[in-house]
Parts: structure tokens; sequence; C-alpha cells
């Protein structure tokens, strides 16, 4: 299915007379009553650009000191992790969660490398993402119109909490395509790698949970490899370089940040409604800003300006109608894994999809890339994946 996905592209050049050396490269965590307020905190929040679920994982907290936080996605039985196939059959379920997995990876394959190719030409990247969220809004809508998927109710409640939260969901995937725009594909996911310092970071400083000594140390890998990744990149800038990293910000301050932000409520949202939710909000927020940003660039007599100069609308369009497609389908895909599988599993699976999609965008776009630049990605990867171990390890009680 991989191969699939990289010959798929070569559709007729959205520019014309296209350049042929561009700038390519382009989880509600269930049942976390068992695990301490840092692991709950950053339990998922190690690989993604955009993970569905670390922002279901990041409306959890634990029953105790500040009670049950009701808007939250539905828990998954305490006794799944580690025994994803038990009580089924074993050899079906496995193909099932293997064909999910090539499913999830293969859409993210997809998404970047269509993105990559309409953000080049295209160099908007607050309407590209508007128009994203257009799409999963769209998709949304129709499934709850034919009952497809139950549509929630939701209280002002619920909605003083989701919103902050899909404010900064919005400001994340914005950074993202910027990013994506101005640097190789491969280059913002590594940065992006550096998601769980990060973590840590604000963890400390806003709810002073200090970490153990084997995740800081599996932060020097990490931010030594991005840091030695970063300084011998190609297609570095630092526009590109500075809104990755930015996205990092984002994304692991609405983590930790949300643990203030904590409601009581009657009502729950499962964790396929709760992103529902905060995908039309995006939406709705991020098309005036595109606007105010950008201006009208979508209308048809700028797309017709546009086509004028050597830009290939019909191509433009399919492109922008895969990625948006993608962009919420691997997502959705996400939870579905997320609901059969442990927490860890689906962390270090989340591990593995950014190495495909790093893989993949080399191979796709010829991006040269050089030894000690392969030596710093691989070194960040490696951060990323003892970080996800280390926080299973649970330090020993103190004696009394």
């Amino acid at each position: 299915m991989q191969s699939t996905a990289l010959t798929f592209s070569p559709l007729t050049p959205l520019l014309r007379p296209l350049n042929k050396n561009p700038n390519p490269r382009c989880s509600p965590v269930p049942n976390l009553s068992a695990l301490k307020p840092f692991q709950k905190a950053s339990l998922l929040s190690s690989c993604s650009s955009f993970n569905a679920p670390r922002i279901s994982e990041s409306l959890l907290i634990s029953k105790g000191r500040y009670g049950s936080f009701r808007v939250r996605a539905q828990q998954v039985p305490e006794n799944m992790g580690g025994s994803e196939t038990k009580g089924s059959s074993g050899l079906g379920t496995s193909l099932q969660l293997g064909a999910m997995f090539a499913v999830w990876y293969l859409l993210n394959i997809y998404f970047n490398i269509f993105n990559k190719q309409v953000l080049k030409v295209y160099a908007f990247p607050a309407t590209v993402t508007a128009f994203q969220f257009g799409c999963g809004t769209l998709i949304i809508l129709t499934m709850w119109a034919s009952n497809l998927y139950h549509r929630p109710k939701l209280t002002r409640s619920q909605l003083a909490v989701i919103i902050p939260l899909a404010v900064v969901h919005t400001l994340g995937n914005l950074l993202t395509n910027v990013s994506i725009g101005r640097v190789n594909v491969s280059f913002t996911h590594t940065i992006k790698a550096m998601e769980p310092f990060f973590t840590v970071l604000f963890s400390v400083l806003i709810l002073g949970e200090w970490p153990t000594f084997w995740i800081v140390s599996s932060l020097v890998p990490l931010v030594g490899g991005v840091a030695l990744a970063s300084f011998t990149e190609a297609s570095f800038n630092w526009i590109g370089f500075c809104s990755a990293m930015a996205s990092n910000v984002t994304n692991q301050s609405r983590n930790v940040l949300s643990k203030k932000f904590m409601v009581r409520n009657e009502e729950t949202l499962d964790n396929i409604n709760l992103f529902s939710v905060i995908t039309i909000i995006s939406f709705i927020l991020l098309v005036p800003a595109a606007i105010l940003l950008e201006g009208v660039k979508f209308s048809p007599s700028y797309l017709q300006s546009a086509a004028n100069q050597g830009l290939n609308i019909r191509e433009l369009c399919i492109r922008s109608l895969l990625a948006g497609f993608c962009f919420h389908s691997y997502q959705q895909v996400s939870y579905m894994i997320l609901q059969m599988v442990s927490p860890v599993t689906h962390s270090v699976g989340n591990c593995v999809k950014r190495v495909v999609v790093i893989i993949s965008s080399v191979i796709f776009f010829q991006t040269p890339v050089s030894p000690i630049n392969s030596l710093g990605t691989t070194l960040a990867l490696a951060g990323v994946f003892l970080y996800s171990r280390a926080k299973q390890l649970k330090p020993k009680p103190k004696a009394a």
C-alpha cells in the first residue's frame, strides 16, 4: 500500500511551467486513574503533529482533587493494556489492527505529499488550513445528518472547555502548514519530534510536576538530534523552523493547560464527537482569520488570474480536496485504533508513523539527505521512542 501512495502523485503539474527543482521535503487516554499526574499530562503527546487522541487525552483528569471531568472520550477498560487480542480471534484481530495501522500510515503519507504540493504553488497556509478544516466539517455534518454517527448535545460548560482547546488546535495546525510550506516535509516532522521536550517543560513550569531521571535522559538524544538535523538541513530557514517549533509549543501547552480548565457535567462526549466539535469550531474560527491575514484567495476572479499566470486550477482543487479528506480521515482512524489497543501501543505506533512519513517524503520528493542530517533525524526519533518507554517506568515508592 505504501508504494501506491508514492506513485499516486505524478498528476498534471499544478504549475504548467513547474519548477523542476523546488524546495520539497515537505489520546482520550483511557483509564488514566492509575497513572501519576505527569504521566497523564504527557502520555500520548510524544509523536504527532496533531494527534487527535492528544486533545481527548488532555481532557481527562484523575478523580480526587479535581473531581471527575465530564467532557472526555470514551474509556477503554483498564485491563486492555497489553492484552488487545485476548477474548477474540487472535489472528483476525491482528490482521484487522494491521490493516488499520496501514491505512493510518497511508493516509498520513498522502496528506503530507498532497499538502506540500498544494502549499508549494499556493502559498496561503491559512486559506489551505481553513479549507482542510472545511472538508472535515462537511464530512462530520454528513455523518450526523445521515445518522451514521450520533450528534452530541453540547452544554455551555462543555463549550467553555472545548473552545480554548479548539483555538490552540487551530493555531497548531496553521503553524504546521506554515512550516511545511517553507521547508522540507521531513525537516518539519523532525522538528515536531521535540513535542515531548515541551510537555516536560510546561509540566514543570505550570503544574510543578517533575519528570523522572529516565524521562530527562530520553530528552538528551531528542534535543541533540533535532539540533544536529537543523544545523545540516539544506532547506533550513527561520520562518519554517520557528513555525514548526511554535506548533510544538501550542500543542503541548494545550495538553498541560487544559488541566486548569475543568468542569463537571452530567453528559459526556465520546472521542469521535469531541474531535468533531473541535474541527467545526476550528473551521469557524479560521475562515475569517484567513481572509484577514491573506485576503480572499479563493474567489473565481483570483483563481482565473492565477490560472493566467500558469497555475493549474484543476489539479490544485483535486489535491486540495484529497489533502482535506486525508487530514480528517487519518485522525478518525487514529481514534478507532486507540479504542482497540492500549495507549502505550498507540504511542509507539505514532512514533513509527513519524518515521514512515519522513522516509516516504524523502523518497517521493527525492530530497538530498547528508549522513550527518540522517544521524540527527535518527537520534531525534530514537529519543521520542525512549521517551515513550520511559514514561512507563514507575518510580520506586519511597520508604516510609
